[in-house]
């Protein structure tokens, strides 16, 4: 500290510190003030703008969506992040605070998102102005030696330079080059399409990314279990579960009806493939609003329905079985089909529970067990189901008495007894096993239950997402850019034509391809040479009129001695050779605006 004041002192003393007047603005005293607010403001956009950063974003969103496909989520399956904070006391709590259990809708993954969004654009957008100023720019000037490009060719003629440069015009035309002809030397160049591609792939993504954006804010999703001859209404309190949008709005929902009719399941009746299922088909008919015209529809397994601007589809389907209930007054406190959940998806033997809370004195409920097709276990001591299809449907009923508990308020699954040996007790006696048609009277009066038939359900998917279709074509863009970009590649190729020794024309012809060179150099280097009038005389060399070629394409060149190929090079001065590799210096004319020599693909 104490020798930079001295120092400090010193240059004041000598009076070689600079005047105010001719300080630069970050400078006060001979001492840089540092970026500023606005300084780092400009580099952290730089940095947040690179391609490096958008690598590293687009990790973090992979990283970040781990934890959404292992860990239950509450926007899928609610009563699942329930039973792991009740099984995990200690880890549980510490993931919720993290938002683990509903990652997608958590602060930080959502700031990710935003950043990865805000770094692609920031990115590419800058990158499209450049790419259109250059694809209007003039090409780039002729490099001061030819023959050190990766491709190049020198030969002779008669025709005058001007005539020359004319032909390579027309010729480099005729292949789509933009072509620019000034000091001596024609300029031409092609291959922005894959540039162009490169570009499109890129603000495909950024579109892409809005679209998932717009159908997670505005879109829902819903499932429903539909039952035989029943209809569902498109509104909320006709969903089993529903998750909606982060802007969505109830009145958004379309008021569309759906009636299934009937549904039918095929399955392999033999071999080893026995009970798979091979065709499920629902048959419904729908109405786009209530007083619309009904419309018949086979819902089946990816082939959903289009209604509303959403699509509804078939994700699976059970048994429904259809009760009677009657209490100890003989009155009919419960009649209706009760979907039923499979124990095990094979054959589909199914639980389920009736519930018949009106029933007198006491309130009634069953728990019961369906088997599509009842038979004998190989003990003889059980029943099993052989087969999914209801070829011989039998359930086994429980019964219970007592209070159920929905006049307490508190929910319930349907597909579960609450506070059994407590409020609600079994009945001394109350299990038999029912076929269709038959009825089981409980001991004591306490009422009685028939197994009225079988029916079968459809689960089915309600999705509307505004974003898919944008998400498509996005999606679909990305592919054409990035294969545009592999496939299409820039090409250069400049033409000098100068006065040689015995009033002849040298023709230097160079090429630069971006990546590994192509024929179509070779074929462009003909088209300028034309036809050869001493082609049919072998034997005679370049004096005669016949041109000479030089080429470092590494493909055989001709010399007009005996037409067999044979590489050579070109030199500035007797005795010294150039190297065949492009030359980083080639100097462009100064007089005119040119492109880049070349230009870096991220």
């Amino acid at each position: 500290m104490t020798e930079t004041r001295h120092a400090d002192t010193d240059v004041r003393e000598a009076g070689t510190e600079a005047p105010e007047a001719r300080r630069a603005p970050g400078e006060a005293g001979g001492r840089p003030l540092g970026l500023g607010p606005l300084g780092w403001l400009r580099w952290g956009w730089r940095q947040l703008t690179t391609m490096r950063t958008a690598l590293i974003l687009l990790f973090l969103v992979a990283l970040g969506a781990v934890p959404g496909s292992v860990l239950p989520q509450r926007g899928q399956a609610p009563e699942k992040v329930v039973r792991y904070l009740d099984e995990h006391k200690t880890l549980g709590p510490w993931l919720d605070k993290l938002s683990m259990f509903d990652v997608f809708a958590a602060p930080w993954f959502a700031a990710i998102y935003i950043l990865l969004f805000v770094s692609l654009a920031g990115c590419v957008v800058p990158r499209a102005g450049k790419h259109y100023r250059s694809m209007r720019a003039r090409p780039p000037a002729a490099p001061r030696n030819l023959g050190r490009l990766p491709q190049s060719a020198t030969f002779e003629t008669d025709a005058a330079p001007e005539d020359v440069l004319a032909g390579a015009r027309e010729a480099l035309r005729g292949r789509r080059f933009r072509v620019d002809v000034s000091g001596g030397a024609a300029s031409a160049e092609k291959g922005y399409l894959g540039e162009t591609g490169n570009l499109l792939f890129h603000l495909a993504l950024l579109a892409l990314l809005f679209a998932l954006g717009l159908g997670n804010l505005f879109g829902y999703r819903g499932n429903v279990l539909l039952t035989e001859g029943k209809t569902f209404a498109n509104s909320l309190s006709q969903y089993d579960q529903f998750t909606p949008g982060r802007a969505f709005s109830d009145g958004e929902l379309a008021p569309f009806t759906v009636t299934l009719d009937d549904f039918k399941a095929e399955y392999e009746p033999d071999g080893e493939k026995r009970g798979q299922a091979t065709e499920f088909n629902a048959k419904i008919h729908y109405r786009k609003s209530p007083d619309g015209e009904d419309r018949a529809y086979d819902l089946q397994i990816n082939h959903p329905l289009k209604v509303g601007g959403a699509k509804v589809y078939l994700l699976g389907h059970g048994y429904a079985p259809v009760f009677t209930v009657k209490d100890a007054k003989g009155n009919v406190a419960f009649q209706d089909s009760v979907p039923f959940l499979a124990m095990e998806p094979r054959n589909l033997t199914s639980e389920g529970v009736i519930k018949a809370p009106d029933a007198e004195p006491d309130q009634l409920a069953f728990y019961a067990i369906l088997w599509p097709t009842a038979m004998a276990s190989e003990d003889q001591k059980q029943i099993v189901s052989a087969f999914p299809a209801p070829l011989r449907p039998v359930v086994t009923i429980t019964a219970f008495k007592g209070d159920i508990g929905l006049d307490s308020g508190t929910p319930q699954s349907v597909y579960r007894l609450e506070g059994i040996g407590k409020t609600l007790q079994p009945v001394k006696g109350g299990q038999k096993l029912l076929e269709p048609g038959e009825t089981f009277t409980l001991p004591g009066g306490a009422g009685s239950v028939t197994f009225d038939g079988l029916r079968e359900y459809a689960t089915l998917s309600v999705n509307h997402d505004p974003g898919r279709i944008p998400a498509l074509i996005a999606a679909v863009l990305a592919v054409l850019g990035v294969a545009t970009s592999f496939m299409v590649r820039r090409r250069r190729v400049w033409v000098r034509a100068s006065a040689g020794k015995g009033g002849r024309t040298v023709v230097e012809v160079g090429g630069l391809t971006l990546g590994s060179p192509t024929s179509e150099f070779d074929d462009i280097v003909t088209a300028l040479r034309g036809p050869s009038p001493d082609s049919d005389q072998p034997g005679e060399t370049g004096e005669t009129g016949e041109a000479s070629e030089t080429s470092e394409t590494g493909e055989a060149s001709e010399t007009g001695e005996t037409g067999e190929a044979e590489p050579g090079v070109e030199t500035d001065e007797p005795g010294e050779t150039e190297p065949g590799a492009a030359s980083g210096a080639s100097e462009p004319d100064a007089d005119r605006d040119s492109g880049p020599a070349t230009e870096p693909k991220e």
